[in-house]
């Protein structure tokens, strides 16, 4: 089967599995690096309401890369993360 006929969520799911397989939390860190939410994140300044965004863009990231919630803008460059890691 061709990797790029699959479904977005699909290669999630297969990426996801062989990183957990390969005990490879360096693919995972990876991804949430590039998701904007995480973005978000980084960039808060600490302050009370600072603190409660980031938690809040903490779960969006964690159940982005679930499969909880739609990727949305980061889907383009997620996929081809994806991609790149389910191909040998």
């Amino acid at each position: 089967m061709n990797l790029d006929d699959l479904s977005t969520d699909e290669l999630r799911g297969r990426a996801l599995a062989k990183a957990e397989a390969d005990h490879d939390r360096g693919f995972v860190w990876d991804l949430v690096k590039h998701m904007r939410g995480a973005t978000a994140i980084a960039g808060e300044d600490g302050s009370a309401g600072g603190i409660t965004g980031s938690i809040s863009e903490a779960v969006h990231v964690y159940r982005e890369i679930k499969g909880k919630e739609p990727l949305g803008e980061d889907e383009p460059l997620l996929r081809a993360r994806f991609l790149n890691y389910l191909t040998p």
